[in-house]
């Protein structure tokens, strides 16, 4: 049961912090357009490889820290700190109305390589998921297993590679709505780390 609930919560967390247009949802749009589908789909595969050692590197990252309860609480406070500043974020980002221009730099190589090589260049779900991570585990009871580490990677994975794919399924009308989907997708954001703010909160001042 624990199993699941992890599973459910990353998988949820990581596929809902891929929809806002960023470096990897955006270059796989961009291959989709540039090439095939195909080619699309393969790199948004190489991508979540990534994504699955970055969520192994971050929770394994949180054991150290939950191991230490002092670090913990300050986890937790740091933690709804840049919780909040990412709701901001989103709702300063829904509220622009300027248009970014789009930079696009060729890259060499097979696409589930290139996959790989711009999700490595995301550093950000590891900070992410170590958040993520101590909402979770804020009594400090969960156990850091291989196979709970295991879990949480495949969740992460699979949810970023939900995300990307539906980027791939999607990529002409995203191309044509960009701007209304960012708007959209990051008031999304806001509220989703609005609800991340309750709820981290409740796990330190009542759970």
């Amino acid at each position: 049961m624990v199993n699941i609930k992890l599973f459910l919560l990353i998988y949820f967390a990581s596929l809902a912090g891929v929809i806002p247009p960023g470096l990897v949802n955006m270059s796989v749009a961009k291959t989709c357009i540039r090439k095939t589908k195909w080619d699309g789909t393969i790199m948004s595969i190489g991508a979540s490889v990534i994504v699955f050692f970055q969520g192994m590197t971050a929770i394994l990252m949180a054991k150290y820290i939950f191991d230490h309860p002092y670090v913990h609480k300050i986890l937790l406070r740091t933690g709804l700190v840049i919780l909040v500043l990412m709701m901001v974020y989103f709702f300063i980002m829904a509220n622009r109305n300027k248009e970014r221009k789009k930079i696009e730099k060729k890259t060499g190589g097979k696409s589930f390589l290139r996959g790989m090589g711009i999700a490595a260049l995301n550093v950000f779900p590891i900070p992410f998921f170590v958040v993520i991570s101590s909402i979770f585990n804020a009594k400090g009871d969960f156990e850091y297993s291989w196979l709970n580490v295991l879990v949480f990677s495949l969740g992460a994975a699979l949810g970023t590679l939900t995300t990307l794919y539906l980027y791939v399924i999607s990529f002409v009308r995203i191309e044509k709505h960009t701007k209304t989907f960012a708007t959209y997708s990051n008031y999304f954001m806001g509220f989703l780390m609005m609800l991340l703010v309750v709820i981290t909160l409740l796990r330190i001042y009542v759970f």
